[in-house]
């Protein structure tokens, strides 16, 4: 049996906060198990910062809470995947808004941001790209920026932010300017993420071109799966020239002049990445136009190749048909005088045998005239 109260676990690079009572234990690599009671982490980091340095790290919420209040510092708060109620202490204690934590619980947001009094709320769409299965994966990180706290929530593997809190704890006089520069420096590394995400896309087209000027038709699947990740990513990239442009020119706000040039910056490499999408977007337009141009002319070579057999067989059939007519003429004339009837006038005639080849070999040339004309033989 395990007593008393557990602090802090490190898990992958993170110092996460766990909760739990008094029971036996055993862990595994995302939750913690005490006879059967399975509890799951919800803070990945928490700290105070007073001057743009790390002041505190309280093991609790409401260590938090108390510690920001005396240090008048900045309180970021990493939570990941919280339930609801494990995220209503945090919105209770900050009054975040019932809509915003509505949105940061449930995920499934598209990229935006939205004033509610002091409070700024943005969702993010990060992106990675795993080289593995060659896919495009997505997170989201939903950002509550106040005048003293910032409290992150993430959803997804791909929307880890332990480098963001290192780089700003290494630069001490940016994380000094205030919640903003948080916000800042997430932006910034989503953005730098997406980076890696367009040259795994561009790889892929490279291949699938290379695919269908190859001559390999088959490929219509793929390239309709990179079209669909490359519709996904733009909705990622495309709604952060927005976001960006109501931070900088927000007058009303209280965005750090110096913050405002940082974020300028991140404006145009998100430029510049929404332009790599959407040149992304055409390329694979054209490429399927033309796969299905190629599929199209090698179904017509299909048909013709079928169509010119046929021509050929009907060819056949006609040589076939003629042949049998030519050979059934002289058939069907010795039948007849092959019959054993007693009164068949030519049986008994001087001249009928000469009579009968004659008349076999006048209708078989006869024949083969007619068909030869006719272009059967």
């Amino acid at each position: 049996m395990c007593t008393g109260r557990l602090n802090s676990i490190h898990l992958t690079g993170y110092r996460s906060l766990w909760r739990w009572s008094s029971c036996s234990c055993s862990f595994d690599s995302s939750r913690v198990s005490w006879d059967g009671c399975i509890i799951s982490y919800m803070i990945v980091d928490n700290a105070i910062y007073v001057g743009g340095r790390r002041a505190a790290e309280p093991v609790s919420l409401q260590e938090t809470y108390e510690a920001c209040r005396e240090r008048h510092g900045l309180a970021w708060i990493g939570l990941y995947e919280p339930t609801e109620e494990e995220f209503s202490s945090v919105a209770e204690e900050f009054g975040l808004h019932s809509l915003a934590v509505e949105d940061a619980i449930k995920a499934h947001q598209r990229p935006k941001i939205e004033r509610y009094g002091e409070t700024l709320f943005t969702v993010l769409k990060p992106a990675r790209y795993i080289d593995e299965s060659e896919m495009v994966e997505f997170g989201e990180i939903h950002a509550f920026v106040g005048t003293d706290f910032v409290v992150t929530v993430r959803h997804g593997k791909a929307s880890a932010l332990d480098r963001v809190r290192q780089r700003l704890e290494s630069e001490p006089e940016l994380l000094c300017r205030g919640s903003e520069a948080v916000l800042y420096a997430i932006m910034d590394r989503v953005v730098d993420d997406y980076a890696p995400v367009v040259a795994g896309l561009e790889h892929d087209i490279d291949e699938i071109e290379t695919e269908v000027f190859g001559g390999n038709t088959g490929v219509s699947r793929r390239i309709y799966e990179l079209s669909r990740e490359a519709i996904q990513f733009r909705r990622c990239t495309a709604p952060l020239l927005g976001i960006l442009s109501n931070l900088i020119e927000d007058d009303a706000s209280r965005v750090d002049p110096e913050v405002r040039r940082y974020l300028r910056d991140v404006q145009d490499h998100a430029l510049r990445v929404n332009e790599q999408v959407t040149a992304l977007r055409e390329l694979l337009q054209n490429i399927l136009s033309v796969n299905l141009t190629l599929v199209g002319i090698s179904q017509n070579e299909e048909v013709n190749k079928l169509t010119q057999a046929s021509m050929e067989q009907s060819e056949e059939v006609k040589r076939i048909s003629a042949w049998a007519a030519i050979l059934f003429a002289p058939t069907l004339i010795g039948t007849v005088y092959g019959m054993n009837f007693n009164h068949i006038p030519e049986l008994h005639w001087q001249l009928g045998y000469p009579f009968a080849l004659l008349l076999m070999i006048l209708t078989s040339v006869s024949l083969y005239i007619v068909f030869k004309r006719r272009g059967w033989l």
